[in-house]
């Protein structure tokens, strides 16, 4: 009988407080092209992108692009790819914005965000991972309160492969020490108050108090997109 956890094995039992690089180099040597990271440009991202370069040669990296992005994400993205010399692999939806549109109303982020991301975010990346063993992301445990179990390996129930979160106990002050340490390019959005960045139409740039995303579907409760949690 296949038990998931099996496929896991190594780093099961992962301390918190394992070095990130480490983490990455068992999951390169575990999976070797059956591996891949799906990145959406954060800082978190930048520093996964460049301490996965340092493991592996030509790593597999793409991202959800929902039609949405930021121009300044589409900037970050190419920095990163002439930094690092790395073709991101892009990912997108099955329906065009127009098509979004035509089928389910205008701006159906406004009344149904959760259908929406599912149709630009989780739909594609559950076909993109179908031909993967493993994923790595660069979630940490205190941005939401579905995030705050997660483990540097774990196995992901929602779309049945491993899952890597190498910086799973870091803070947003490790992220941004790391950055300045390594002078990695970032999101210059991330100096306007954006602390948080997804798509144009469900981020704004968060007042001084409010939680780091705080920014994202501000006129909802809603915290996550349906990738995590």
């Amino acid at each position: 009988m296949y038990r998931p956890w099996e496929a896991i094995g190594g780093l099961t039992d992962a301390p918190d407080g394992t070095d990130p690089i480490e983490v990455l180099r068992w999951a390169s040597a575990r999976f070797g092209d059956r591996v891949a990271m799906a990145t959406g440009f954060g800082p978190e991202g930048v520093v996964v992108v460049d301490m996965l370069s340092r493991v592996v040669e030509s790593p597999q990296i793409f991202y959800l692009d929902t039609g949405f992005l930021f121009s300044e994400t589409h900037e970050l993205r190419e920095r990163l790819g002439t930094r690092y010399g790395i073709e991101f692999e892009r990912v997108e939806p099955e329906l065009s914005v127009d098509a979004q549109a035509s089928r389910f109303g205008d701006q159906l982020w406004t009344r149904e965000p959760d259908r929406c991301c599912s149709l630009r975010k989780v739909v594609p990346l559950r076909r993109r991972l179908r031909d993967l063993d493993a994923w790595i992301t660069s979630i940490r445990r205190d941005q939401t309160p579905s995030r705050a179990a997660s483990r540097p390996v774990e196995w992901d129930t929602k779309f049945e492969l491993v899952k890597i979160n190498p910086l799973a106990t870091w803070s947003s002050g490790d992220v941004w020490s790391y950055i300045q340490e390594h002078d990695l390019p970032y999101n210059v959005l991330h100096d306007s108050g954006y602390p948080s960045i997804g798509c144009t139409n469900c981020t704004r740039a968060v007042q001084s108090g409010e939680a780091e995303r705080a920014g994202r579907w501000s006129w909802t409760a809603k915290v996550e997109c349906g990738l995590h949690g």
